[in-house]
């Protein structure tokens, strides 16, 4: 091939170098020297060695070129395979899922494949992005706003670490973090209000007692509260005080207190305790004790049960103080007489789906069995998935496998002298209600 092209410059000058070192060596010898006999012009035997030695280099300069050519193209061809295809999460990729072959597949499929990924089905996730993309664009993320909450709701839904979403995505992990915690404190506050609300309309409250009746047989229950202690990655060693941050399980960790209906929908969520706190320590400081306790919320569906009349009440394990407006059991052993033991029974049943709908929680965001965020975003984390777990149970999503929480035990708290009236009533109503399941049980 190359035979007719011209020979370029470097060869025609390595030719010429070799000439002369072969003059400089022994020029009696050169094929372009006469003899010094007067003989015609013929090569010198001893021109033989060098002639060969010429095209022997001739023939290696040529044989060098391609290979040199082959290894720079090797080179780039290594180069091109050592860079990542493109990425099944980059933008392109998620803007042809979401614009493209999402109408290609039946809507079990496509919203199965949307659960795997973030979740959620693919309608609600629309519903989270349609409410949460004006504060995103707000922001002027760099980003596109459903690309954004697609990339955080994988991180929520798998646990997954920075250091993985940012393999994943290919984008820096800072920038994983400042778009986790954007989406987090959005789903915290502007959409909390909306999807995460106290039953004060008489309409809600009727349907929520009568909801309630059916897994209970206590009457006008309106919620049932428990709390569970969110694991934390790891504490700082800078944390002040992070012992108190260690729960009784002994992990490092936040504490959640949330409210449920008979649904397993969140209707009061508060994360406000380090895990080393009590429940009923926790309880007092947030802002639905504070609320019920001043009269602020006063539900007004009142029965009348033996003469006495009874407003609607939350339901709780015995961590937490009898109060006019939370029941709890006699004992948290079963240990008292037959009329008390049946309202245990049936007050635990209640309290169940408080129980159950925390099993739910952690069983779709698993980021909060072991939470790798900054303390200072923990709390915003864990409300923003009850928030998103409320929109999956209103949606009717699918429950995934519930999380088990270990069993817990404990004697009550003791009553504060603000709390007294509100306790002896509480006491009274208890009893009535006793007496009232017990006289409406078959016998046997």
């Amino acid at each position: 091939r190359s035979c007719g092209k011209k020979m370029d410059q470097s060869l025609i000058l390595m030719l010429s170098d070799l000439f002369h070192l072969h003059n400089y060596v022994d020029p009696s010898t050169s094929p372009f020297v006469a003899s010094a006999a007067g003989e015609s012009d013929i090569i010198s035997s001893s021109a033989v060695p060098f002639l060969f030695f010429t095209i022997a280099s001739i023939v290696a300069y040529v044989a060098a070129q391609p290979p040199a050519k082959k290894t720079a193209k090797h080179s780039s061809s290594s180069s091109a395979a050592a860079k990542p295809p493109p990425s099944e999460f980059s933008v392109a990729a998620f803007r042809a899922l979401s614009t493209e072959h999402i109408w290609t597949m039946e809507a079990p499929l496509r919203d199965a494949q949307w659960r795997s990924l973030y979740g959620l089905s693919y309608p609600v996730f629309t519903t989270v992005v349609e409410k949460l993309k004006p504060y995103i664009t707000q922001s002027q993320l760099s980003l596109p706003s459903d690309y954004a909450v697609a990339m955080v709701l994988s991180r929520l839904s798998h646990g997954l670490s920075l250091k993985t979403l940012a393999s994943r995505y290919a984008l820096e992990p800072y920038l994983i973090s400042k778009i986790t915690n954007m989406v987090t404190r959005l789903l915290a506050t502007k959409l909390y209000p909306e999807f995460i609300k106290i039953p004060v309309s008489r309409r809600r409250l009727f349907e929520t007692t009568q909801g309630f009746q059916e897994i209970t047989p206590l009457p006008n229950v309106c919620g049932a509260i428990d709390t569970t202690p969110v694991k934390l990655h790891k504490i700082s060693p800078d944390t002040v005080d992070g012992s108190i941050y260690y729960c009784r399980y002994g992990f490092p960790s936040v504490l959640l207190q949330v409210v449920a209906d008979q649904k397993k929908i969140f209707w009061d969520v508060c994360v406000k305790a380090p895990g080393g706190y009590d429940d009923a320590t926790h309880f007092r400081d947030s802002l639905l004790y504070d609320r019920l306790i001043s009269g602020d919320v006063v539900w007004e569906n009142a029965i009348s049960v033996q003469g006495q009349p009874v407003r609607p009440y939350i339901v709780g394990d015995c961590s937490f103080p009898l109060l006019s407006f939370l029941l709890t059991p006699f004992t948290y052993n079963r240990t008292g007489n037959a009329v008390q033991n049946a309202f245990d029974d049936a007050l635990m049943r209640g309290r169940k789906a408080a129980e159950e709908a925390i099993g739910l929680l952690k069983g779709r965001w698993k980021m909060l069995r072991d939470m790798n965020v900054g303390l200072n975003h923990a709390p915003q984390t864990v409300v923003a998935c009850c928030v998103l777990h409320n929109l999956c149970q209103i949606a009717k999503e699918p429950e995934p496998e519930m999380w088990k929480e270990p069993e817990e035990n404990g004697q009550s708290p003791r009553v504060l002298d603000t709390e007294k009236s509100s306790f002896y009533y509480g006491e009274s109503l208890r009893q009535t209600l006793a007496n009232d399941l017990y006289q409406r049980l078959p016998s046997d």
